[in-house]
């Protein structure tokens, strides 16, 4: 009996062009998961692999006319095609087993990774080579030389980059970069309601504001201590400056903020003339107010946020603040209004904060 007859299949062949081109666009894009990916098992750069590049599937992989033009990407594309280098790569796209990624590649890709502000990429490449600690510790000290010179932009932008490098070893599976969670931190700074002035963190004294301030937005408390011997000038040029680079829609929120202050007197107003008017006990008081001011103490967070969450709690406000506008966190508090809470806009009259944030165009009273 007769076999049926084999088709023949023609051996793959992977142009090295094309391999060297795409792990040279991995590299200037900052992107380790697709350099990572060109050494995967399945990745169509091996010969053993069924996967081309020749798939549409994979045309992201690929370089496009204007990153070939750019003097990343040709620095790039020269590393790839030194000879060490090459024979490193070939050698282990040959190789049946996890592929050991070469340094230099990484090294490069991790310096772009920074550049283009893609921190934890770049802590994730760092941490690969063992040397992620020493480029943190690099970040800072250029970070405070230019703080030393008056530099408060490319001091911030040190900080930056120096923290975005953390990792956290309490991840599980495994440690991976930190990544700011700012709806969750927002929380924790105002988990318990405000008793007094003190308790309030935008009433706080400038002093202990602008620690609490540079701790909340540097998500790290030993890199705010740096900062912490400097004068109370530096600190406030660094603090608006750090507001700015961490969000760069806050003149957003300045403008809805400022609507909403004028919001809170007006309903401070009506509220103080209810009282003055209406005596009695204080819950049917708070009855009152509320039925007086009806839905309109949910105007004031929705001003904040600019939209209206429906039924939404304080919280569910000060979450999807804090996402959208990290520092709007450390100017608003929890208010009961009646028996409703919100949260409101809050700053200190006679702290120099508002102002160098940008946040009013002068000092005011405590709103």
């Amino acid at each position: 009996m007769f076999g049926r007859k084999k088709t023949a299949t023609a051996p793959k062949i992977v142009d090295q062009e094309i391999t060297a081109h795409a792990l040279a666009k991995a590299v200037a894009d900052g992107d380790f998961v697709n350099f990572r990916l060109l050494f995967q098992s399945f990745s169509p750069a091996r010969v053993s692999s069924s996967e081309r590049f020749e798939d549409a599937k994979y045309a992201y992989l690929l370089p496009d006319d204007d990153l070939e033009s750019k003097p990343e990407f040709r620095e790039a594309l020269r590393m790839v095609r030194e000879e060490a280098t090459w024979r490193h790569i070939q050698n282990e796209l040959d190789a049946n087993r996890p592929a050991q990624l070469p340094a230099e590649l990484v090294l490069l890709l991790a310096d772009n990774a920074v550049r283009l502000g893609k921190y934890t990429i770049a802590a994730q490449a760092y941490e690969l080579l063992r040397m992620r600690r020493r480029m943190q510790d690099e970040f800072f000290a250029q970070a405070d030389t230019a703080l030393d010179n008056g530099n408060a932009r490319r001091a911030v932008h040190g900080y930056l980059v120096a923290t975005g490098l953390e990792y956290n070893y309490a991840a599980f599976p495994e440690p991976l970069p930190l990544v700011p969670d700012w709806q969750t931190k927002a929380l924790i700074l105002h988990g318990e309601y405000p008793r007094t002035p003190d308790d309030c963190i935008p009433l706080q004294q400038p002093e202990q504001f602008l620690r609490t301030a540079l701790t909340y937005l540097l998500l790290d408390g030993r890199a705010a201590a740096r900062i912490e011997g400097r004068p109370v000038s530096v600190r406030l040029s660094f603090l608006a400056e750090l507001v700015k680079q961490r969000d760069p829609a806050w003149r957003d929120f300045v403008h809805r903020y400022r609507e909403a202050c004028d919001q809170m007197r007006e309903f401070e107003a009506r509220i103080q003339h209810a009282m003055a008017e209406r005596g009695g006990g204080r819950v049917s008081l708070a009855r009152e107010i509320e039925e007086m001011l009806g839905e309109d103490p949910h105007k004031i967070p929705a001003t904040l946020l600019g939209r209206t969450i429906e039924g939404g709690e304080w919280w569910q406000y000060l979450k999807e603040l804090a996402y959208t506008h990290p520092a709007s966190a450390l100017f608003v508090s929890r208010q009961v209004i009646g028996e409703t809470e919100i949260i409101v806009p809050r700053y200190r009259g006679d702290s120099p904060v508002p102002s160098a944030v940008g946040l009013l165009p002068a000092a005011a009273a405590n709103v």
